[in-house]
């Protein structure tokens, strides 16, 4: 009875990771349209601008500060959503899931609240529209330091993985820790992981996070941050190198 009992319960909590997973991928793809249409209204916007079309141009700014709202929620969801499939167990009760959902997706909130002022994309948006007529010079109400470190601000936290020492832009299957934001070639991180045991801190110097391997994932903007990394070559990381995978075996 205890066996046929235990097999119930993984293969409830199986079926519920699944489902969760599934979520996650299709959440996924809308986060990723989300952010080509911001970027495609940022183009639109610069056309208009150099047309004088001022008006026009504020409307499709509010526009792109909403699309940044919905992305921002959307992300929060997935992370949710997944930390919850990865976690849940059957009790021996009927489960509230909205109940759990709702309590991830607030703490997760809580931990990464969108900050408008300090968005990149937004930021990023502006600057595009005001070199229309400014190419070169302060934006209003700025200095030019300050604008050298907000345009550059980013979601990339290290440029090469901290394992491997392989720039994010040449990983295979970059993956991104839910805790500290890290960014590591998936098979590289979990045989780190697997070979360190419980509790596993994550290898970047000064990070007191601990990497689960359930935690660490191909979030909802990783990738298309790596391609805006990779088109606009920002650095706001130093390149930090743990160890050398490089030569690990697939089945190691």
């Amino acid at each position: 009875m205890a066996s046929t009992s235990n097999r119930h319960v993984e293969g409830t909590a199986g079926r519920i990771k699944t489902a969760s997973s599934n979520i996650f991928n299709d959440n996924q793809a809308l986060v990723g349209e989300i952010r080509k249409v911001s970027t495609m209204v940022k183009g639109v916007a610069v056309d208009l601008e150099k047309e004088n079309r001022s008006q026009m141009v504020k409307e499709l700014e509010d526009a792109v500060i909403e699309l940044l709202k919905t992305s921002n929620d959307c992300a929060h969801f997935s992370s949710a959503v997944q930390t919850v499939g990865n976690s849940y167990q059957p009790g021996e009760g009927l489960t509230d899931f909205k109940k759990l959902f709702d309590e991830e997706e607030t703490k997760t909130k809580a931990a990464n609240p969108l900050n408008l002022q300090n968005n990149s994309s937004l930021r990023q948006f502006r600057e595009a529209i005001w070199n229309v007529h400014h190419a070169g010079q302060s934006m209003p109400g700025d200095e030019q330091e300050d604008i050298v470190m907000t345009s550059t601000q980013t979601s990339i936290l290290n440029i090469t993985c901290p394992v491997s020492g392989k720039p994010i832009t040449e990983l295979q299957d970059p993956v991104r820790s839910m805790d500290c934001k890290h960014i590591y070639e998936m098979k590289f991180v979990l045989h780190y992981i697997k070979k360190e045991r419980p509790p596993c801190k994550c290898p970047v110097a000064g990070c007191p996070k601990i990497l689960q391997a359930e935690r660490v994932v191909c979030d909802p903007l990783l990738l298309l941050d790596i391609d805006e990394y990779r088109s606009t070559n920002i650095q706001t990381a130093r390149p930090t190198m743990v160890e050398d995978f490089t030569e690990l075996e697939e089945d190691e």
